[in-house]
């Protein structure tokens, strides 16, 4: 549905964006993440045909979108990071005005408005003027005007900018739904929003893509040593005598310990889960095992280790 090949944008003699590439299939949902910046822009209005790229090639749907931009862009919602609303509108006004814009037959618009109203939640924001309504709403309004036409792809950058945190959940369940029929590129600097919401994750720093795949690959692909804590009743000495013989052995720390049982962290330098074998070794001593638990790395340190 969206293949971008080797695309590089100067701005003068800024370079910002440098040699992107990436694809997404169809029904896929997949997040851009990226400090402020890094380009994350950019492509997308590279990709909705406001801008031209410098170099390369972008084709949305099978049609290039310098070459055939029109076509291309029949077939994207947009929702920018501030969307173009008329605070003098109604919601309703407001649809039926893009309808006229897009050209879409007045018998299919007026059942397309309906539609949309449904699936972005609308009928509380009806017969208001859009300056009048919540962020949340005034969202929902620019997702709704996105969906208009039924394109095939959504393209929206940072949806939930501003939101309080009860907005980001309707507007995160609202994507997810849109998402089960769509082609969604989602921008945002929420992580826990796209762990949630992308199966793929697409990040870029400095105009480069410096990861892609789901958020579990990431996280893999940049996992360092594998941390466990464990609390453990035996004798500190035996302890550290025996797991300095693991495979991969990194490193042992005591916490302070209470009533006997002793805080272990250990470190491994093996990307490989190794639970059952520290498990094995205390059925085997026979000593007391209160909690075993192996340290998640976290998406905003995937995010942090390729970005910085």
């Amino acid at each position: 549905m969206i293949s971008v090949d080797n695309v590089t944008k100067f701005f003068g003699q800024v370079l910002a964006l440098n040699g992107v590439s990436f694809e997404m299939q169809k029904g896929e949902v997949v997040g851009f993440l990226g400090p402020n910046g890094a380009g994350k822009t950019t492509t997308m209005r590279i990709l909705t045909g406001y801008l031209p790229a410098t170099s390369g090639t972008c084709q949305v749907a099978d049609f290039d979108i310098a070459r055939q931009s029109l076509e291309a862009r029949r077939k994207i919602g947009y929702l920018p990071e501030s969307a173009a609303l008329y605070g003098d509108m109604e919601p309703i006004e407001y649809l039926s005005y893009l309808g006229a814009l897009r050209h879409i037959e007045k018998s299919v618009i007026t059942r397309r408005i309906k539609e949309v109203v449904k699936t972005c939640g609308l009928d509380k924001a009806l017969g208001r003027k859009i300056a009048t309504l919540s962020k949340g709403y005034r969202q929902r309004v620019g997702l709704a005007q996105a969906l208009l036409h039924d394109p095939e792809i959504l393209i929206l950058d940072e949806p939930t900018v501003g939101l309080d945190p009860n907005q980001i959940a309707e507007i995160r369940q609202l994507i997810q739904e849109i998402g089960k029929q769509k082609t969604v590129l989602l921008s945002t600097h929420i992580l826990p929003e796209v762990e949630q919401t992308c199966k793929r994750v697409i990040i870029i720093s400095e105009g480069k893509i410096v990861g892609q795949g789901s958020p579990q690959e990431l996280i893999h692909q940049t996992r360092g040593a594998s941390v466990y804590h464990v609390k453990i009743r035996a004798d500190r000495a035996e302890i550290e005598k025996e797991v300095r013989s693991f495979p991969h052995f990194r490193s042992v720390d005591f916490g302070a310990s209470q009533n006997g049982v002793a805080h272990v962290r250990l470190s491994f330098e093996s990307k490989n889960d190794l639970s059952e074998e520290i498990f094995k070794l205390v059925v085997a001593k026979k000593w007391g095992l209160t909690e075993l638990r192996r340290e998640e790395v976290t998406l905003e340190e995937v995010f942090k280790k390729l970005t910085q």
